[in-house]
């Protein structure tokens, strides 16, 4: 009993910890997660933070998200390497295990809760027109708070990168490092073994509960002309239930699938709760040599033999960067930061993929995702006992799919809209849990959706793949704890606003479908507050629609990009070494020359397993170098 009192405080205080209120199930999930141990269940338990740091390490890894978790597990298998993680946040809790509670960790703290700066082109129905960038800062990073989506994107993205001049970077180049990390549970799927494989570290597979919409989504698809396909297989275009990062009817993030399983390894060392502050890079070699900290409210330096390795993310990697004298150099300057190494391009190319918000279908059944009917005393059992049922769902996504509109080529499978296909919507929650996500205003929530809310909906957001606007990451001033200014550029070129009209319009093409009617589908067609003035259904009014539900699906990348020498915005090389100084990489979303088609964990994940062996290949090399001799 002593046990399960200590893990019934534990578990309040991490929901304390997480703000994560108004959900009167949160109690009752608690005390049943620490009635049926469910922490002491779990082989794999938190890594100790490491006490006393050593001054030197071989490497030192900035950020212990969905990159950082990757590296710092491989490079540590050599056992003659030290290697330091360090992370500005904490440990996972219980409660962001749970996968229905994905968006209450948004805003809390566990999230960086970073906001755009205000801009006319997209967000308009957000507070104060700002949108809302949630990035993990925790143990894990945003594999911690996402929605859990394994999309590895498109054979044509990884072949356009090697294009660019990256080589190594095609198609069969980076497949084998998908598949390294890949524990695919799902059989079918798994005895594709061109594409998938079994037994890495991170486990795949279907969630253990939809609702008969699910299928529906499917058949809807079938249709309309479509496959159902393996999107991570032979073929993208197509119709399929999600697969996602989940472990027994959990999330499965990084923390736990890399970290986890390399506590006790005596050469891996761990900083949480610990604010890097710039590179330190020798002014006269030009080679980094370790880190500024912040640790236990102490500015503390740690020294690296080999290399640092920046996986912060496409946020703070760069913000790092022109911390530490690595950017473009009039910027540097107009914020009192000495340039060592001119690179323009540093926060420049931001990328990130936006859908259009509040697509949704009133349905007759009482079928889906409704928080207040489903999230209750039994579910909360259901999920501690026998890690099934409603709390199991990633925020109701069933199913996934990926057409092509009349901008692209309908041939090529690269197609250039992504449906994200739900069993709930804005108004399932009770204007609380999406409401808050994504910023919406009181006035714009209540006066669209307010007479809708709790009732039985489905949802579709098309998700733009491949967009032509480009944002950027400033810095506010030279402080390392102050938030970079962040400007999105959402929509500015027309291209991008007509691609996702026609995806919009692809969407109530699915709600009309036969497969859908049967449940009394009708579309939600409340006129939005600013486009009143237009008529519905006209192409004006879907323009005027998506520049103010724009709906950002937190994918920050390419804003520190690989290219080859001759590119003057590259940052990274195709080894991913920061261009000008020696012994700096950068692993992380923030390397993508082009943002990948589909949601990125998978290719980050990707890049960290193969920058990882590119760091092992470099020295080992050097080793075996240093060490042969010669006979003469």
């Amino acid at each position: 009993m002593a046990v399960i009192a200590a893990s019934v405080v534990g578990a309040i205080k991490a929901a304390g910890l997480l703000l994560v209120g108004k959900l009167s199930v949160l109690p009752v999930l608690i005390a049943a997660l620490a009635y049926f141990n469910y922490d002491l269940m779990d082989p794999e338990n938190h890594p100790q933070v490491t006490k006393n740091l050593r001054a030197k390490y071989d490497f030192i890894v900035v950020g212990g998200g969905s990159a950082g978790s990757v590296i710092a597990n491989r490079l540590t298998e050599n056992p003659k390497w030290n290697v330091l993680l360090i992370e500005a946040g904490g440990h996972e809790t219980e409660i962001t295990d749970v996968p229905i509670l994905s968006l209450y960790l948004h805003k809390s703290k566990v999230d960086w809760k970073y906001r755009t700066q205000p801009q006319w082109s997209a967000c308009q129905a957000m507070v104060d027109q700002r949108c809302c960038w949630t990035r993990g800062k925790v143990l894990g990073g945003s594999s911690v708070l996402n929605t859990m989506l394994y999309i590895r994107g498109n054979r044509r993205d990884f072949d356009q990168w090697e294009s660019f001049g990256n080589t190594g970077w095609g198609y069969e180049d980076v497949l084998p490092y998908f598949k390294k990390s890949e524990d695919q549970r799902n059989p079918y799927l798994a005895r594709d073994k061109r594409h998938h494989s079994t037994g890495g570290y991170l486990t795949v597979q279907e969630s253990p509960y939809n609702t008969p919409l699910g299928m529906a989504f499917l058949q809807a698809g079938e249709e309309m002309g479509y496959d159902i396909v393996d999107v991570n297989g032979a073929q993208q275009t197509g119709f399929a239930l999600w697969q996602f990062t989940m472990r027994r009817g959990t999330r499965c993030s990084t923390a736990k699938a890399f970290v986890r399983p390399i506590r006790l390894r005596p050469n891996f060392h761990l900083s949480l709760w610990t604010h890097v502050t710039k590179v330190l890079i020798d002014p006269a070699t030009k080679r980094a040599y370790g880190v500024e900290l912040i640790r236990n409210n102490k500015l503390e330096v740690i020294y690296a033999t080999k290399e640092v390795i920046l996986s912060a993310g496409a946020i703070n990697t760069p913000q790092l960067l022109m911390l530490s004298g690595i950017g473009d150099s009039e910027h540097l300057q107009e914020v009192g930061i000495n340039p060592l190494v001119h690179s323009p391009g540093v926060g420049q190319n931001l990328q990130d993929h936006i859908a259009v918000g509040g697509i949704a279908f009133l349905i007759d059944y009482p079928i889906s995702i409704v928080m207040g009917r489903l999230v209750n005393l039994n579910s909360a059992l259901r999920y501690a006992i026998t890690e099934d049922g409603p709390l199991t769902s990633s925020v109701g996504l069933e199913a996934v799919a990926f057409i092509s509109t009349k901008y692209a080529n309908q041939t090529d499978d690269w197609p250039d809209i992504e449906f994200m296909l739900t069993s709930a919507s804005v108004m399932s929650d009770g204007g609380t849990q999406v409401k808050n996500a994504h910023g919406l205003s009181d006035a714009f929530y209540n006066e669209v959706f307010g007479e809708v809310t709790n009732k039985d909906v489905f949802g579709v957001f098309p998700m733009m793949l491949r967009p032509k606007s480009r944002g950027e990451i400033r810095l506010r001033s030279k402080n390392p704890l102050e938030y970079p200014l962040f400007y999105h550029n959402y929509l500015t070129r027309q291209e991008d606003v007509d691609v996702l009209r026609e995806g919009v319009k692809a969407a109530i093409a699915l709600g009309d479908t036969v497969s859908m009617k049967r449940f009394g589908a009708r579309l939600h067609d409340k006129p939005l507050p600013n486009c009143k003035h237009i008529p519905l259904y006209t192409d004006e009014y879907w323009n005027c629609y998506i520049r103010q539900y724009t709906m950002t699906i937190y994918h920050m990348s390419c804003t520190a990009k690989m290219g080859p020498p001759s590119d003057p915005m590259a940052v990274v090389d195709p080894q991913l070494r920061v261009y000008g100084v020696e012994g700096l990489r950068v692993i992380d979303a923030s390397i993508m020359p082009t943002i990948t088609n589909g949601n990125i964990n998978a290719p980050v994940i990707m890049i960290a397993e193969k920058g990882a062996d590119m760091i092992k290949q470099q020295w080992l090399k050097r080793w075996k170098r240093d060490n042969t001799s010669f006979v003469g």
